[in-house]
C-alpha cells in the first residue's frame, strides 16, 4: 500500500521544484521598472501594461469586451512609448533626446511601438481588461536610435605589445557589480587613462543591431555561461562608472592591456561578444 503512495510524492517534488527553477531564472535577468512597464536587458525587450473598460452605456452589451480590448491596448501602447522614451542610448543620451530632436526618429519610433506584440490578456470580472504588450529592444529599434557613427566593420587590426596571455579569449565579461552601473543600447569600456577599450568603433552595425553592443546580467556565473560569449570569455572587474548616466566602465590599465594583447582575438568585439554585470 505504501508504494502507491510513491507517484504523489514524486509529482508533488517536481511540481515544487518548477517554482524555483523559475525563480532562479529571474534573479539573473536585469529588469529596470519604468513607470507601467519595464525593460528587460537581460532577454532584449520592453514591456508594458495597459488596462481598458468600455464605456458605461456597453456594459452587459456583446461589443462591451472588444471596446474593453481596444482601450487597453491603446493604454499599454502609450505605456511602451512612455518606456522606451526613457532608456538610455549611452551615458548622456536618452531615446527622448532623439524623438525631441527629430521628427523622422519620433515617428519611426511610433510606428515600432504600434506594431507591438500582444503577449498576455486578462479579463477581469468586473468587465475591465489588462493587455500586456512587447516590443523587441534589438532589430529595427536598435536601428533606429543606435549612434551612426556605429559602422558595418571587416577587419580589425591593432598594434599591441608582445602577447603574455595565451588564452584564445571567445568573449568579454565585465564585473561592474557595486559600482551603480546603469544598462544603456551603447555602453562603453575604457581604461584608466579613458582611452577607449571597446565601444562603437570596435563593433559591426548588423551584430549591434540584431543582438546589441552587449548583454546584461545580475550574477557574474550567468554572464560567463551567456552563450553570447560563447566558451573562454575573459572577465575583467570594472573600477568606476563614467558619465551621467553611469552607463560607461572603467577598468584598470592591466586589464585593458590583457583586452588589447588579444588584438588577433578581437572578432569577438565585432560581434558583439559582451557581457556586462550589474546589480
Amino acid at each position: 500500500m505504501k508504494n502507491l503512495h510513491l507517484p504523489t510524492a514524486w509529482m508533488l517534488a517536481i511540481l515544487l521544484l518548477f517554482p524555483l527553477a523559475s525563480s532562479g531564472s529571474d534573479s539573473v535577468a536585469l529588469i529596470e521598472s519604468s513607470g507601467a512597464g519595464s525593460v528587460n536587458w537581460t532577454e532584449g525587450y520592453i514591456e508594458a501594461k495597459g488596462i481598458g473598460a468600455p464605456p458605461e452605456k456597453y456594459y452587459g452589451k456583446p461589443n462591451a469586451r472588444p471596446l474593453a480590448m481596444r482601450a487597453a491596448k491603446l493604454d499599454a501602447l502609450r505605456n511602451i512609448l512612455e518606456v522606451i522614451n526613457g532608456v538610455r542610448v549611452d551615458s548622456t543620451t536618452l531615446v527622448r533626446d532623439f524623438t525631441i530632436q527629430s521628427d523622422v526618429i519620433r515617428t519611426e519610433v511610433e510606428g515600432m511601438v504600434r506594431g507591438a506584440q500582444e503577449v498576455d490578456t486578462q479579463y477581469m470580472s468586473d468587465g475591465t481588461v489588462e493587455m500586456v504588450m512587447r516590443v523587441p529592444l534589438h532589430g529595427g529599434f536598435s536601428e533606429i536610435v543606435l549612434p551612426k557613427d556605429i559602422q558595418q566593420v571587416g577587419s580589425i587590426t591593432t598594434t599591441v605589445a608582445p602577447k603574455q596571455d595565451t588564452g584564445i579569449y571567445t568573449g568579454l565579461v565585465v564585473d561592474a557589480r557595486g559600482l551603480n552601473a546603469r544598462p544603456a543600447m551603447a555602453p562603453k569600456v575604457v581604461d584608466e587613462n579613458g582611452q577607449e577599450v571597446y565601444g562603437s568603433a570596435f563593433v559591426s552595425r548588423e551584430f549591434a543591431v540584431q543582438q546589441g553592443m552587449s548583454g546584461y546580467a545580475k550574477a557574474i556565473e550567468a554572464a560567463e555561461k551567456n552563450e553570447r560569449v560563447t566558451d573562454n570569455p575573459l572577465t575583467v572587474k570594472g573600477l568606476k562608472t563614467e558619465g551621467p548616466g553611469r552607463c560607461d566602465i572603467v577598468i584598470s590599465n592591466a586589464d585593458a592591456s590583457r583586452v588589447r594583447n588579444a588584438a588577433e582575438h578581437l572578432s569577438f568585439m565585432k560581434k558583439c561578444r559582451v557581457m556586462i554585470v550589474v546589480d
